[in-house]
């Protein structure tokens, strides 16, 4: 089986978005906005994953596969959506999941979806994957690899999409594919190129300094939305009634509307509070959160979770951390 060094998870964006979305009255003016950006992220998501399904049926062991590498060029990052590393060449992998008909303007470098007769201009993603690919040759220069060739290619995702674009940009197709070709694409790719460039060792290296160096992008998703805590709703929210708060008696969280109980619906309040809001948090700041007025009920919860910590009695901090 080939080696997924990096394995793709849910977006840190999405997970945040998700929280936020659950989070805001159903009429906060805010609320079309932010679902129709998560509805946006969550396709780009389910066409990154399609394209999983192709690479199966590479050969195994020919390749390094990076899922969602986040690397530092300069003072700049650059992130990929997947990465193949194998001993020939690099090949970054930009996944679009857009429907209707995509045409690809080399004039005006810009990508133009018509769909229900409706046209709409995007960023030229082979403008992006050009300056991914000048990146990363910088990144392998500066950390001290040999010079290998990378590619590039853009992968429609959805195969009822149509790509069209000018007679005289005859070359598209060596850059823009649908993902079912994707296989038959990297073979020729492997086949074209007769000299390997990096040795096994090179490929351990990668592996070991691409770990290290990708950093996760983090943002405040209330300052990104000029939203504050207090345009949150508060308290344990029922997962059965889908908004319904519960309210806590002998250590349970208990429904008053469909007489649901739970020991543990606290934590995904929590998993909000640490998407939301931040990585720690205060026994006060757990009470205020979870809607509890109890200080020994909040150390109780906060005990049960086994959280590192400092500091002692009331300036005590917990330290959050979930992971998808």
């Amino acid at each position: 089986m080939k080696l997924i060094v990096k394995k793709r998870k849910v977006p840190l964006a999405i997970r945040k978005l998700r929280a936020l979305a659950s989070r805001l009255p159903p009429n906060h003016p805010k609320v079309p906005l932010i679902m129709n950006n998560l509805k946006k992220r969550e396709a780009g998501y389910k066409g990154e994953c399609s394209i999983d399904f192709p690479l199966s049926f590479l050969e195994p062991k020919n390749y390094l596969i990076f899922h969602d590498l986040r690397l530092q060029d300069q003072s700049r990052f650059f992130q990929l959506d997947t990465l193949l590393i194998s001993k020939k060449f690099a090949l970054i992998i930009e996944v679009k999941n857009m429907a209707g008909s995509l045409y690809f303007d080399s004039h005006f470098n810009q990508l133009i979806r018509t769909i229900e007769g409706k046209e709409t201009a995007f960023p030229d993603p082979i403008m992006q994957v050009s300056r991914q690919e000048s990146q990363l040759t910088n990144w392998f220069l500066k950390n001290s690899f040999p010079s290998l060739p990378i590619l590039s290619l853009i992968v429609i995702s959805n195969p009822q999409t149509i790509i069209r674009t000018a007679p005289e940009n005859h070359k598209l197709h060596y850059k823009v594919i649908h993902r079912d070709a994707l296989p038959a694409k990297i073979n020729q790719m492997e086949h074209s190129i007769t000299e390997s460039s990096f040795s096994e060792k090179h490929l351990k290296k990668a592996v070991r300094v691409m770990n290290k160096h990708h950093i996760d992008a983090d943002f405040s998703i209330l300052e990104r939305y000029n939203l504050t805590e207090k345009d949150l709703i508060q308290g344990v929210i029922c997962e059965n009634c889908k908004g319904n708060q519960l309210f806590r008696r002998h250590g349970t969280w208990l429904c008053n509307q469909c007489q649901q109980s739970s020991k543990t619906a606290h934590i995904h309040a929590l998993r909000d509070y640490f998407y939301l809001i931040g990585s720690t948090i205060t026994n006060r700041q757990l009470r205020d959160f979870l809607s509890i007025s109890s200080s020994s009920s909040a150390t109780r919860i906060l005990q049960s979770l086994s959280l590192t910590s400092s500091g002692v009695n009331k300036g005590r901090v917990y330290n959050l951390y979930f992971e998808e």
